[in-house]
Protein backbone atom coordinates (compact mmCIF):
# COMPACT_ATOMS: atom_id res chain seq x y z
CA UNK A 1 0.00 0.00 0.00
CA UNK A 2 0.97 3.64 -0.49
CA UNK A 3 0.64 5.52 2.78
CA UNK A 4 1.18 9.10 3.96
CA UNK A 5 2.20 9.63 7.59
CA UNK A 6 1.83 13.19 8.86
CA UNK A 7 4.17 13.92 11.75
CA UNK A 8 6.38 11.06 10.59
CA UNK A 9 9.54 12.84 11.77
CA UNK A 10 8.29 12.86 15.34
CA UNK A 11 8.61 10.43 18.23
CA UNK A 12 5.59 8.19 17.59
CA UNK A 13 5.29 8.92 13.88
CA UNK A 14 8.82 7.78 13.08
CA UNK A 15 8.16 4.41 14.72
CA UNK A 16 4.96 4.06 12.68
CA UNK A 17 6.96 4.80 9.52
CA UNK A 18 9.57 2.19 10.44
CA UNK A 19 6.89 -0.44 11.01
CA UNK A 20 5.07 0.35 7.76
CA UNK A 21 8.29 0.11 5.76
CA UNK A 22 9.20 -3.17 7.45
CA UNK A 23 5.81 -4.51 6.34
CA UNK A 24 6.58 -3.60 2.73
CA UNK A 25 4.50 -0.44 2.33
CA UNK A 26 5.52 2.66 0.37
CA UNK A 27 5.62 5.59 2.79
CA UNK A 28 5.58 9.36 2.36
CA UNK A 29 6.15 11.59 5.39
CA UNK A 30 4.64 15.06 5.76
CA UNK A 31 6.23 17.05 8.59
CA UNK A 32 7.10 20.72 9.06
CA UNK A 33 10.02 19.72 11.36
CA UNK A 34 8.90 22.21 14.01
CA UNK A 35 9.23 19.50 16.65
CA UNK A 36 10.25 16.45 14.59
CA UNK A 37 13.73 15.69 13.30
CA UNK A 38 15.08 14.67 9.91
CA UNK A 39 17.24 12.20 11.76
CA UNK A 40 14.15 10.29 12.88
CA UNK A 41 12.95 9.70 9.31
CA UNK A 42 13.79 6.35 7.78
CA UNK A 43 15.86 6.80 4.62
CA UNK A 44 13.43 4.57 2.72
CA UNK A 45 10.58 7.04 3.25
CA UNK A 46 10.06 10.17 1.16
CA UNK A 47 10.01 13.32 3.30
CA UNK A 48 7.84 16.31 2.33
CA UNK A 49 8.58 19.33 4.54
CA UNK A 50 5.22 21.06 4.73
CA UNK A 51 2.75 22.60 7.16
CA UNK A 52 -0.61 20.87 7.52
CA UNK A 53 -2.39 24.18 7.10
CA UNK A 54 -0.61 25.17 3.87
CA UNK A 55 -2.15 24.81 0.39
CA UNK A 56 0.91 22.73 -0.51
CA UNK A 57 -0.59 19.83 1.44
CA UNK A 58 -3.31 19.38 -1.17
CA UNK A 59 -0.68 19.09 -3.91
CA UNK A 60 1.32 16.51 -1.95
CA UNK A 61 -1.67 14.31 -1.19
CA UNK A 62 -3.03 14.60 -4.72
CA UNK A 63 0.35 13.74 -6.27
CA UNK A 64 0.88 10.79 -3.92
CA UNK A 65 -2.65 9.34 -4.18
CA UNK A 66 -2.22 7.30 -1.00
CA UNK A 67 -4.34 4.30 -0.09
CA UNK A 68 -4.41 5.51 3.52
CA UNK A 69 -3.30 8.45 5.65
CA UNK A 70 -1.96 8.14 9.20
CA UNK A 71 -2.40 11.53 10.85
CA UNK A 72 0.02 12.10 13.74
CA UNK A 73 1.09 15.73 13.21
CA UNK A 74 -0.15 17.94 16.04
CA UNK A 75 0.43 20.78 18.43
CA UNK A 76 0.89 18.61 21.52
CA UNK A 77 1.99 20.98 24.30
CA UNK A 78 -0.76 21.50 26.86
CA UNK A 79 0.90 24.65 28.24
CA UNK A 80 1.07 26.24 24.79
CA UNK A 81 -2.59 25.40 24.20
CA UNK A 82 -3.47 27.30 27.36
CA UNK A 83 -1.25 30.27 26.48
CA UNK A 84 -2.31 30.38 22.82
CA UNK A 85 -5.50 28.39 22.19
CA UNK A 86 -5.88 29.97 18.76
CA UNK A 87 -2.59 28.49 17.57
CA UNK A 88 -3.48 25.14 19.08
CA UNK A 89 -6.82 25.11 17.26
CA UNK A 90 -5.25 26.22 13.98
CA UNK A 91 -2.88 23.24 13.96
CA UNK A 92 -5.08 20.55 15.48
CA UNK A 93 -8.47 21.51 14.03
CA UNK A 94 -7.78 23.53 10.88
CA UNK A 95 -4.87 21.23 10.07
CA UNK A 96 -7.23 18.26 10.26
CA UNK A 97 -9.79 20.01 8.04
CA UNK A 98 -7.17 20.84 5.43
CA UNK A 99 -5.95 17.25 5.46
CA UNK A 100 -9.47 15.86 5.10
CA UNK A 101 -10.17 18.14 2.15
CA UNK A 102 -6.94 16.95 0.54
CA UNK A 103 -7.96 13.35 1.15
CA UNK A 104 -11.39 13.94 -0.36
CA UNK A 105 -9.84 15.42 -3.48
CA UNK A 106 -7.41 12.53 -3.85
CA UNK A 107 -10.02 9.84 -3.23
CA UNK A 108 -8.51 8.63 0.05
CA UNK A 109 -10.93 6.37 1.91
CA UNK A 110 -8.93 5.47 5.04
CA UNK A 111 -7.76 8.03 7.61
CA UNK A 112 -6.28 6.94 10.93
CA UNK A 113 -5.97 9.76 13.47
CA UNK A 114 -3.73 9.66 16.52
CA UNK A 115 -5.74 11.28 19.30
CA UNK A 116 -5.39 11.51 23.07
CA UNK A 117 -6.74 9.43 25.91
CA UNK A 118 -6.21 11.16 29.24
CA UNK A 119 -6.36 14.73 27.92
CA UNK A 120 -9.61 13.92 26.14
CA UNK A 121 -11.42 12.10 28.93
CA UNK A 122 -10.25 14.47 31.64
CA UNK A 123 -10.77 13.61 35.30
CA UNK A 124 -12.79 10.46 35.75
CA UNK A 125 -13.56 7.93 38.45
CA UNK A 126 -13.93 5.18 35.84
CA UNK A 127 -10.47 3.63 35.59
CA UNK A 128 -9.58 1.94 33.27
CA UNK A 129 -11.61 4.30 31.11
CA UNK A 130 -13.58 2.91 28.13
CA UNK A 131 -14.34 4.75 24.88
CA UNK A 132 -18.00 5.09 25.90
CA UNK A 133 -17.04 7.42 28.74
CA UNK A 134 -17.87 11.10 28.36
CA UNK A 135 -15.03 13.25 27.04
CA UNK A 136 -14.47 16.25 29.29
CA UNK A 137 -11.08 17.76 28.40
CA UNK A 138 -9.51 20.17 30.86
CA UNK A 139 -7.26 22.00 28.37
CA UNK A 140 -7.60 23.60 24.93
CA UNK A 141 -5.29 20.84 23.67
CA UNK A 142 -7.77 18.19 24.78
CA UNK A 143 -10.64 20.15 23.27
CA UNK A 144 -8.90 20.47 19.90
CA UNK A 145 -8.01 16.78 19.75
CA UNK A 146 -11.55 15.67 20.56
CA UNK A 147 -12.94 18.23 18.09
CA UNK A 148 -10.72 16.82 15.35
CA UNK A 149 -12.10 13.35 16.11
CA UNK A 150 -15.62 14.66 15.53
CA UNK A 151 -14.64 16.29 12.23
CA UNK A 152 -13.09 13.01 11.10
CA UNK A 153 -16.21 11.04 12.03
CA UNK A 154 -18.41 13.53 10.18
CA UNK A 155 -16.16 13.52 7.10
CA UNK A 156 -16.14 9.73 6.97
CA UNK A 157 -19.94 9.52 7.11
CA UNK A 158 -20.45 12.24 4.52
CA UNK A 159 -18.02 10.80 2.00
CA UNK A 160 -18.37 7.07 2.49
CA UNK A 161 -14.90 6.74 3.97
CA UNK A 162 -13.47 5.21 7.13
CA UNK A 163 -12.13 7.20 10.04
CA UNK A 164 -10.36 5.71 13.04
CA UNK A 165 -9.28 7.74 16.09
CA UNK A 166 -6.73 5.97 18.26
CA UNK A 167 -6.80 7.46 21.75
CA UNK A 168 -3.35 6.91 23.17
CA UNK A 169 -2.29 6.49 26.77
CA UNK A 170 1.10 7.84 27.93
CA UNK A 171 3.50 6.69 25.22
CA UNK A 172 7.18 6.22 26.05
CA UNK A 173 10.25 4.79 24.36
CA UNK A 174 13.25 5.62 22.15
CA UNK A 175 13.31 9.01 20.35
CA UNK A 176 11.01 10.76 22.82
CA UNK A 177 12.10 14.36 23.42
CA UNK A 178 13.53 14.74 26.95
CA UNK A 179 13.27 18.52 26.76
CA UNK A 180 9.50 18.64 26.31
CA UNK A 181 6.94 19.40 29.00
CA UNK A 182 5.47 15.89 28.80
CA UNK A 183 7.12 12.49 28.60
CA UNK A 184 8.21 11.88 32.17
CA UNK A 185 10.08 8.71 31.16
CA UNK A 186 12.28 10.59 28.69
CA UNK A 187 12.79 13.49 31.09
CA UNK A 188 13.77 11.27 34.04
CA UNK A 189 15.99 9.08 31.85
CA UNK A 190 18.02 12.03 30.55
CA UNK A 191 18.37 13.51 34.02
CA UNK A 192 19.34 10.25 35.68
CA UNK A 193 22.00 9.52 33.08
CA UNK A 194 23.42 13.05 33.21
CA UNK A 195 23.53 13.25 37.00
CA UNK A 196 20.89 15.95 37.29
CA UNK A 197 18.10 15.86 39.90
CA UNK A 198 14.65 14.56 38.99
CA UNK A 199 11.69 16.53 40.32
CA UNK A 200 8.33 14.85 40.91
CA UNK A 201 5.33 17.15 41.07
CA UNK A 202 3.37 16.67 44.29
CA UNK A 203 3.46 13.40 46.21
CA UNK A 204 4.11 11.29 43.10
CA UNK A 205 1.16 9.00 43.70
CA UNK A 206 -0.67 10.26 40.62
CA UNK A 207 -1.06 7.41 38.13
CA UNK A 208 -0.68 7.11 34.38
CA UNK A 209 -0.98 4.32 31.83
CA UNK A 210 2.43 3.84 30.16
CA UNK A 211 2.39 2.12 26.77
CA UNK A 212 5.53 1.35 24.75
CA UNK A 213 5.91 3.18 21.46
CA UNK A 214 6.47 0.06 19.35
CA UNK A 215 3.26 -1.44 20.73
CA UNK A 216 1.51 1.77 19.66
CA UNK A 217 3.00 1.52 16.16
CA UNK A 218 1.73 -2.05 16.04
CA UNK A 219 -1.81 -0.85 16.85
CA UNK A 220 -1.66 1.85 14.18
CA UNK A 221 -0.58 -0.62 11.51
CA UNK A 222 -3.25 -3.12 12.55
CA UNK A 223 -5.93 -0.64 11.44
CA UNK A 224 -4.90 -1.19 7.81
CA UNK A 225 -6.08 -4.80 7.76
CA UNK A 226 -9.10 -4.48 10.07
CA UNK A 227 -11.74 -2.63 7.98
CA UNK A 228 -14.40 -3.12 10.66
CA UNK A 229 -12.42 -0.87 13.01
CA UNK A 230 -13.96 2.61 13.03
CA UNK A 231 -14.46 5.44 15.49
CA UNK A 232 -12.61 5.87 18.76
CA UNK A 233 -10.33 3.08 19.99
CA UNK A 234 -8.17 3.28 23.11
CA UNK A 235 -4.54 2.17 22.93
CA UNK A 236 -3.14 1.57 26.39
CA UNK A 237 -2.42 -1.14 28.94
CA UNK A 238 -5.22 -0.58 31.50
CA UNK A 239 -2.50 -0.58 34.15
CA UNK A 240 -1.99 2.34 36.53
CA UNK A 241 1.59 3.16 37.49
CA UNK A 242 2.52 5.96 39.88
CA UNK A 243 5.16 8.52 39.00
CA UNK A 244 7.07 7.38 42.08
CA UNK A 245 7.18 3.82 40.71
CA UNK A 246 8.34 5.04 37.29
CA UNK A 247 11.20 6.87 38.97
CA UNK A 248 12.18 3.82 41.06
CA UNK A 249 12.17 1.54 38.00
CA UNK A 250 14.20 3.96 35.88
CA UNK A 251 16.72 4.64 38.64
CA UNK A 252 17.27 0.91 39.07
CA UNK A 253 17.77 0.35 35.32
CA UNK A 254 20.10 3.37 35.11
CA UNK A 255 22.11 2.19 38.12
CA UNK A 256 21.42 5.36 40.08
CA UNK A 257 20.88 5.26 43.85
CA UNK A 258 19.41 8.59 44.83
CA UNK A 259 15.88 9.72 45.68
CA UNK A 260 13.88 12.08 43.54
CA UNK A 261 13.11 15.59 44.68
CA UNK A 262 9.50 16.65 45.13
CA UNK A 263 8.09 19.98 44.00
CA UNK A 264 4.62 21.51 44.27
CA UNK A 265 1.73 19.71 42.64
CA UNK A 266 0.57 21.05 39.29
CA UNK A 267 -2.77 22.81 39.43
CA UNK A 268 -5.45 20.78 37.71
CA UNK A 269 -3.31 17.68 37.18
CA UNK A 270 -5.27 14.44 36.81
CA UNK A 271 -4.92 12.12 39.77
CA UNK A 272 -5.58 8.84 37.97
CA UNK A 273 -5.49 7.76 34.34
CA UNK A 274 -5.55 4.40 32.57
CA UNK A 275 -7.30 3.25 29.41
CA UNK A 276 -9.32 0.13 28.76
CA UNK A 277 -8.03 -1.59 25.61
CA UNK A 278 -10.85 -4.15 25.21
CA UNK A 279 -12.14 -2.46 22.07
CA UNK A 280 -8.66 -2.57 20.51
CA UNK A 281 -8.43 -6.26 21.37
CA UNK A 282 -11.78 -6.93 19.70
CA UNK A 283 -11.52 -4.68 16.63
CA UNK A 284 -7.78 -4.60 15.96
CA UNK A 285 -6.80 -7.98 17.43
CA UNK A 286 -4.16 -5.99 19.28
CA UNK A 287 -2.65 -6.26 22.73
CA UNK A 288 0.19 -4.43 24.49
CA UNK A 289 3.04 -6.94 24.62
CA UNK A 290 5.99 -5.04 26.09
CA UNK A 291 6.32 -5.31 29.89
CA UNK A 292 6.99 -1.94 31.50
CA UNK A 293 10.38 -2.92 32.91
CA UNK A 294 11.53 -4.19 29.50
CA UNK A 295 10.37 -1.05 27.72
CA UNK A 296 12.10 1.17 30.27
CA UNK A 297 15.32 -0.82 29.90
CA UNK A 298 15.21 -0.38 26.11
CA UNK A 299 14.55 3.33 26.54
CA UNK A 300 17.52 3.80 28.89
CA UNK A 301 19.78 1.78 26.57
CA UNK A 302 18.74 3.89 23.58
CA UNK A 303 19.32 7.13 25.50
CA UNK A 304 22.79 5.97 26.55
CA UNK A 305 23.64 5.11 22.95
CA UNK A 306 22.39 8.48 21.70
CA UNK A 307 24.13 10.94 23.98
CA UNK A 308 21.95 10.64 27.06
CA UNK A 309 24.98 10.37 29.31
Amino acid sequence: MRIIVTGGAGFIGSHVVDRLLADGHEVGVVDDLSTGSRGNVNAAARLHVADLRAPELLRIVNATRPDAVMHLAAQAAVSRSVADPGFDASVNILGMLNLLEACRGAGVRDVVYISTGGAGYGDTDVVPTPETHLTRPASPYGVSKVSAELYLDCWARLHGARGVSLRLANVYGPRQNPEGEAGVVAIFTRRLLSGRPCVINGDGEQTRDYVYVRDVADAVVHTLTRPAATGAINVGTARETTVNEIYRLLARVAGVDRPADHGPARAGEQRRSALSWERARHLLEWAPTTPLDHGLAETVAWSRANGGA
